[in-house]
């Protein structure tokens, strides 16, 4: 997705993202620095992006890709807004009937008839490529 004549590129991110640069396989130590590096633009060259938090607002965080020509001319910019979902499981966890957001058993799983505890199948299979 790089524009014709780039062979660099930087990266920006607000404070709710990590990016990791990986080039060709290799993972850079740590995550990218919000500004300032630039990687060479290799085929294979890979970021990965990921929050550890919930969003406040959708769209709140961005990741900014500036491009650069030889000699370090910026070409042009791509970016990507991104929100962050809080995924939770919750369960009735010790069978009453009620779903209980801090039920202690939600974490383990006791087999038989004063069992507690849920059983989640997930179906983790490449159905289409």
């Amino acid at each position: 997705a790089a524009p014709a004549g780039a062979v660099s590129f930087s990266v920006k991110h607000t404070e709710g993202v990590s990016v990791e640069v990986a080039c060709r396989g290799q993972a850079e130590v740590g995550s990218a620095p919000s500004s300032g590096t630039r990687w060479p633009l290799d085929e294979g060259t890979v970021l990965r992006f990921s929050m550890s938090r919930a969003s406040t607002e959708v769209n709140d965080n961005k990741v900014t890709v500036s491009f650069y020509a030889e000699g370090g001319q910026p070409i042009n910019q791509a970016g990507v807004f991104l929100t962050g979902i809080r995924i939770s499981l919750d369960v009735d966890a010790d069978q009453d009937g009620v779903v209980e957001k801090n039920n202690p058993n939600k974490a383990s799983w006791t087999w038989g008839p004063e069992g507690h505890g849920a059983i989640l199948l997930v179906s983790c299979d490449k159905e289409t490529p």
